[in-house]
């Protein structure tokens, strides 16, 4: 379990979820209370994750939330590779 503040401003239309997913979205976190899609990630792609929460409220100079920490890491590894 994973506790985020988070605000729904925007949602994705449940009705279009498998043909999402067909193409490459992965839903990766669902609020099973009302069955909202939370988190999505897009296969394939180097680092793509999207929420409806806000991980920076968790932030903190030297500990930052692991969203932020992979995006990081994602980064100097791709600048590495390049």
């Amino acid at each position: 379990m994973i506790r985020e503040r988070h605000r729904h401003r925007y949602e994705v239309n449940n009705d279009y979820l498998a043909a999402l997913e067909k193409n490459g979205l992965r839903i990766s976190g669902i609020w099973a209370e009302k069955q909202l899609v939370e988190i999505i990630e897009l296969a394939g792609h180097p680092w793509f994750v999207a929420g409806q929460f806000h991980p920076e409220f968790l932030l903190k100079p030297w500990a930052p939330h692991p969203l932020f920490a992979a995006f990081i890491r994602a980064a100097m590894d791709h600048q590495t590779a390049a």
